[in-house]
């Protein structure tokens, strides 16, 4: 039986409100968080200096970390919550979508935190084009980790040790590649100074997209 299209974009906002309510009642965001701001406060301690700055090593530390917040956003209920999550929304599609829109609503908060960081508290310039570049590299990155994080959370991978396992082996085996996008190519971007990523931005999209695909494919299934 297919799921009614009418009201989706409604349920997957409602949906996305409710999981986030849950997320920041559980408090789980904290450590990732906490350990976000450490990495950064070592890279941009002092004068993060000119363009691009430490901007090639926030954005391959954004990667992982978005996949984290990404895992804890999916398996903020356990299985029989969701199961009445699912229920209550009519279908598998708007639970879905509204744990993605929140897990990229986490991703432009993790992106504002490097790009901002140098224009506050540095003290070299970093113009609109500069600022441009580090906005649409770090979001291609964290969406990256996005996808990677949806992949291996509930209902694919259903023990937090494993999808933390599975999650670093990707996260990992990808990032080391400087010339395999998303990643590779946003952080060689940045490096180099070179025109913003849109290509990496807009296939990390699609990655997270498909994620989510594949995740509403298995749990339809179940």
């Amino acid at each position: 039986m297919s799921e009614p299209a009418g009201g989706s974009p409604t349920r997957a906002l409602a949906v996305a409100r409710y999981l986030a309510d849950d997320v920041v009642r559980s408090q789980r965001y904290l450590l990732p968080l906490l350990v976000y701001v450490a990495v950064l406060g070592v890279l941009f301690g002092g004068d993060p200096g000119e363009p691009p700055g430490a901007w090639p090593a926030s954005a391959l530390a954004l990667y992982p970390m978005a996949a984290w917040l990404a895992v804890i956003v999916a398996n903020t209920e356990d299985p029989v919550q969701r199961t009445v999550t699912v229920a209550a929304a009519g279908g598998v599609v708007p639970v879905v979508t509204g744990t993605l829109l929140v897990g990229l609503a986490g991703d432009l908060l993790l992106v504002a935190l490097p790009v901002g960081w140098p224009v506050v508290f540095g003290g070299h310039p970093y113009p609109p084009s500069v600022l441009w570049l580090g906005g649409v590299a770090h979001l291609a990155c964290a969406v990256t980790g996005t996808a990677v994080g949806l992949l291996c959370a509930r209902p694919l991978v259903e023990r937090i040790g494993w999808s933390f396992c599975l999650g670093t082996a990707i996260v990992v085996v990808t990032a080391v590649q400087p010339w395999l996008p998303p990643v590779g190519v946003a952080v060689g971007a940045l490096a180099a100074l070179g025109p913003p990523p849109f290509a990496a931005a807009v296939l990390s999209l699609v990655l997270a997209l498909g994620a989510a695909a594949v995740v509403r494919t298995v749990e339809r299934r179940r």
